[in-house]
């Protein structure tokens, strides 16, 4: 993610997930600024914020453990608002989103573009579609998984173009939830990132491309 000098993310009062497999990370946070993630796995771990909403390990304006950063602050990539046509939660987060613009060289990227938004939009409008609060209410969480399932969309816009046929919105969310599922499985299996759409940023903004 080119962030440049931009610490939107690290000055917008987020709690930061620390996994136990994390050692070098937690051994270089003092001990009194984590603490135990309710919920979640043991040993993972929560780094909090100051008063001024500012993660601690923020100094001077940049961070003191970058090298040894959480593997949620180098995962994290506000271009997936924009991508999605979500708003971010964070004002100035919402700032910085609004900056990207993507270009879409061929009609695959559109058609990708397209899906990526109709997925965001389905989750949010169809949430009682999905059982026992599979979608998740945070912007950001809204925002990746609808990038992990936009195929279905693709799919599915397909198939009604040729058939004139709509699917029923459940027959979409079952659909949604296989594909959320899927996606984690390659995860896991590759140890990384599986494919995502590649987006196509214009050089009015950083020159980069995909999601990194």
């Amino acid at each position: 993610m080119p962030c440049g000098e931009c610490t939107a993310c690290c000055t917008s009062s987020y709690f930061v997930h620390i996994g136990p497999q994390e050692t070098e990370t937690l051994a270089r946070i003092p001990s009194d600024l984590l603490f135990a993630a309710p919920g979640l796995p043991e040993g993972t771990m929560l780094l909090g914020y100051d008063e001024n909403g500012h993660c601690p390990m923020l100094i001077e304006a940049k961070c003191s453990i970058y090298e040894y950063r959480p593997l949620t602050c180098r995962m994290y990539d506000c271009r997936v608002f924009a991508a999605a046509g979500i708003a971010a939660d964070r004002a100035l987060i919402a700032q910085r989103a609004r900056r990207w613009e993507f270009s879409y060289p061929a009609k695959d990227d559109r058609d990708q573009r397209s899906a990526v938004r109709a997925a965001a939009r389905f989750l949010q409008e169809h949430a009682e579609c999905f059982p026992g609060g599979a979608v998740p209410g945070n912007p950001a969480q809204v925002a990746i998984l609808a990038i992990k399932v936009y195929d279905v969309f693709l799919r599915y816009n397909g198939e009604s173009g040729k058939t004139g046929r709509v699917s029923a919105d459940p027959e979409v969310a079952k659909a949604v939830m296989e594909a959320s599922e899927k996606f984690e499985a390659r995860r896991d299996t590759h140890h990384g990132r599986p494919h995502a759409p590649q987006l196509h940023i214009s050089p009015n903004h950083t020159e980069v491309e995909g999601f990194r």
